[in-house]
């Protein structure tokens, strides 16, 4: 690419880059595009699929279960080693599946369209796919065209530039031909056209000078293929990860050093504290995870939504605050026309039909005002168009003259400060007029008209004002009562938006948001970021916002502990929907927003987000349901042995059995990625706390261990087990305690008000019924089994159920105590 190319001419461009007015021939177009490449964007590159299936293992969770499965390798428990192996691998695979898969979609919606450019070869103009342009091609531009390459004007006439998307300019910008200083910022290159911008009126030619990522638009892009943040969720699951890590290591260590400090052989020490650590590993728990985002994701995507990353899926129910546009997304998002009036604000049918003549004649390229005044009003009869003078930027006025049975008349409308200039009289009241709509909401427009003289030439001066039009894009139908739900939900909405303070104010007082809370973009960039961080908590407007200020409102809220999602569809809104927690976009978005986001959706709906929380918020009390009964149960078990190997001349539970009473308890586990779940996990957000979870795993530990050394002691002194009864009556007592626990801690209210999933109700029935029985089946002796005494089985049972009885009393006080981060 040219050094400072937009600091150089075009005739000297052209030489530079071997090229002419009458474009690259077709042979050498071929050679540069050898030689370039591809003028796409290639963001799939992030997505190749052997580098994305090697990224579902990272886990630290999965790394422990590797380890687990090389103790069974060891212990030769081949069984126990593939069904570990197993979980690591489906765990893998069906989150690689789904990533995958989203992915695939994406690029689906991007080949909806084919892009292609209009181009001069062979001094021939001719169409070509976007992907084919290269540098030294000559780009023919017209109203509509989407530019495809970074390119220096050649030539141009009343060529005005939508590149709102690049630059966040409010209006289009005009181009023409002519050197600009090296030091020219984006917006003040008025000799280029960018890739992903629009012409909005006027033709023109350029040469291309850069394609793909080497454009502007593509160096946005390549910015955001690196490593996304660390999501919030993703966060929690290392940070569980690595307190899992350090307490197996101090298990290992202690347990061994003990059993060897009591005589014990080392190798079956050494198995011992290792199969106690593996047993304290949720192994399923990246199953789980991958199964309820998946279920998830198909859910939601049967919605209209397409999830690009699965871990959003959680992050999207912990969200508290969502940012978003209004346009379409609190609006309809379709301009009409709300009223013509005349300059005393009566309605006045006069208004519309010059009105009507002016957007229907006028030959400018086709926009959302002019095609709201012609739906509004019936056709003028006997009309003809004599002149035209187009509109434009700097008028921000359009007029026609038109001429009926010899009489000629000009039609001027535009912004209303544009059409007062040019008028005779100016109504006095105008100013307040205007103030006074724009606090509703609608955007004015003045019309002016003036009677021409047989041949005297259209100019725009000495007009007499006629009235007003007043346009308005309306709340969406039912959008108040949606932001309702959402703060039902503990989700504050809060709109960024480049509009005017009163519009703003108009439409979040119409959907039902605190209209007084409001920052504009000048107060934001005279704030400090500390001073930010406090004034973003406390305001829901934030209005004539540069694009660029975005991203710092999303980090204020995320300092101040938010989990914050962003919602936008242009390429300046790319860098905030990196930044914020959950990035959603549109179908329609460009390509590189698409990119940026962790959900898309199909259709702009808030509707769809709000059932995108609940399920998120789903998944995750599932989530942290597994994560509760295993550690809690686990870490009472190995506490238990653990302490009980220090007195016994034998080890409570041989590595085999370890392993299969963990393996048992899953069964049910598994199911616990269909549970029901109460509502009070729906109502409000919730997030990772590990010091939370920490603590559960403790305190309820400690109750199981408590009834542990219980059955210890009716073993040892009432009942005087040997070695092999004591472990057939413990392993009884440890897996019906495990699986009690699991009915009971799944829920906050009382076990037996909340109804479990029919799947987790019966596996637990299914495991229970197994675990008694168990020691009297054939091959039993062979997992270190003997039948037991029906008494002592009795007993055990009347153990377990007092163990959940204990749970049930233990929950309401811990849940009384203690609550987690945001609650």
């Amino acid at each position: 690419m040219l050094d400072h190319y937009w600091s150089r001419s075009g005739s000297q461009i052209l030489e530079e880059l071997g090229s002419g007015a009458a474009g690259l021939t077709t042979a050498e177009a071929q050679a540069r595009l050898g030689r370039y490449g591809p003028n796409t964007l290639q963001a799939e590159s992030r997505f190749s699929m052997l580098r994305l299936f090697f990224r579902q293992f990272r886990s630290p969770l999965l790394l422990i279960l590797a380890g687990a499965a090389g103790v069974s390798i060891f212990v030769r428990e081949w069984l126990d080693a593939g069904i570990v192996l197993a979980t690591i691998l489906g765990s893998g695979v069906l989150s690689f599946l789904q990533e995958f898969s989203a992915n695939r979609a994406m690029e689906k919606l991007r080949q909806r369209v084919q892009v292609k450019s209009t181009v001069v070869r062979d001094g021939l103009t001719l169409a070509v796919p976007a992907a084919e342009v290269v540098p030294g091609d000559v780009l023919v531009l017209a109203a509509g065209t989407l530019i495809a390459a970074d390119a220096v004007i050649l030539e141009a006439r009343d060529c005005f530039v939508n590149q709102a998307v690049l630059t966040g300019e409010t209006y289009p910008a005009e181009k023409h031909a002519g050197a600009v200083g090296a030091n020219a910022s984006l917006p003040g290159r008025t000799n280029v056209v960018f890739q992903g911008t629009s012409i909005r009126s006027g033709t023109g030619r350029a040469v291309v000078v850069a394609t793909g990522t080497k454009t502007a638009y593509g160096q946005i892009a390549g910015r955001l293929s690196l490593r996304p943040l660390e999501t919030g969720f993703e966060l929690g699951i290392r940070q569980f990860g690595q307190l899992l890590t350090k307490v197996m290591l101090v298990l290992v260590l202690v347990v061994f050093a003990i059993n060897v400090f009591g005589a014990k052989p080392p190798v079956d020490a050494l198995l011992f504290a290792i199969a106690l650590a593996v047993g304290l590993a949720p192994e399923l728990l990246p199953a789980i995870l991958s199964l309820t985002l998946s279920r998830g994701a198909q859910r939601m995507a049967e919605r209209g939504v397409i999830v690009r990353r699965l871990n959003a899926i959680e992050n999207f129910g912990s969200m508290d605050v969502l940012c978003t546009d209004k346009t379409g997304t609190l609006t309809v998002g379709v301009v009409r026309l709300d009223g013509a009036v005349d300059a005393h604000g009566e309605a006045s049918p006069e208004v519309l039909r010059w009105a009507a003549l002016n957007a229907g004649l006028q030959t400018g390229l086709p926009n959302p005002l002019d095609e709201a005044i012609v739906a509004a009003a019936a056709p003028a009869e006997g009309y003809r168009k004599v002149d035209e003078i187009p509109y434009d930027f700097h008028r921000k006025r359009l007029s026609v003259v038109v001429e009926r049975d010899g009489e000629r008349r000009m039609v001027t409308k535009g912004a209303l400060e544009g059409v007062l200039s040019i008028c005779r009289t100016v109504p006095d009241d105008a100013a307040a007029r205007f103030a006074a709509w724009s606090a509703q909401g609608i955007r004015v427009l003045g019309l002016a008209t003036r009677t021409l003289a047989a041949g005297e030439a259209a100019q725009e001066s000495e007009l007499d004002f006629a009235g007003y039009l007043l346009f308005l894009d309306p709340p969406k139908p039912g959008v108040k009562t949606v932001l309702g739900e959402l703060a039902g939900l503990g989700v504050a909405v809060k709109i960024i938006t480049g509009d005017n303070h009163l519009v703003a104010a108009h439409l979040a007082q119409a959907v039902g948001l605190p209209a007084e809370a409001m920052l504009t973009g000048a107060e934001i960039q005279a704030l400090s970021d500390e001073a930010l961080w406090h004034r973003a908590e406390r305001t829901t407007l934030f209005v004539e916002v540069d694009p660029n200020q975005k991203e710092r409102i999303i980090q204020a809220l995320q300092k101040m502990g938010h989990v914050v999602g962003y919602m936008g569809d242009g390429i300046n809104d790319a860098p905030a929907l990196h930044a914020a927690d959950v990035g959603i976009s549109v179908d329609a978005a460009v390509d590189v927003a698409k990119e940026s986001a962790d959900l898309v959706l199909l259709e702009q709906d808030l509707n769809v987000l709000r059932e995108g929380i609940a399920e998120g918020r789903r998944t995750f009390a599932n989530t942290i349901k597994y994560i509760f009964t295993t550690t809690s149960a686990n870490f009472g078990n190995m506490f238990s042995m653990a302490g009980a190997s220090l007195f016994l001349p034998f080890l409570p539970l041989l590595a085999n059995q370890i392993l299969l009473n963990n393996f048992l308890s899953d069964v049910p586990g598994m199911a616990i990625a269909s549970d029901a779940v109460d509502r009070e996990w729906i109502e409000r957000p919730h997030r990772w706390d590990v010091a939370y979870i920490r603590n559960f795993m403790i305190l309820f530990g400690l109750v199981s261990s408590l009834f542990d050394y219980l059955t210890f002691g009716v073993l040892l002194w009432v009942y005087q087990a040997s070695a092999v009864e004591f472990r057939t009556a413990w392993f009884v007592e440890s897996l019906l305690t495990e699986l009690a626990v699991a009915l009971v801690v799944r829920t906050r209210l009382p076990f037996y008000r909340s109804r479990p999933g029919r799947w987790l109700l019966y596996s637990t029935i299914a495991v229970a019924g197994l675990t008694l029985v168990i020691s009297y089946l054939p091959g039993s002796g062979y997992l270190g089994f003997v039948p037991l005494p029906v008494s002592l089985l009795g007993l055990v049972v009347g153990i377990a159920l007092a163990y959940a009885l204990a749970v049930e009393v233990t929950k309401r006080y811990f849940h009384a105590h203690y609550r987690p981060v945001g609650e």
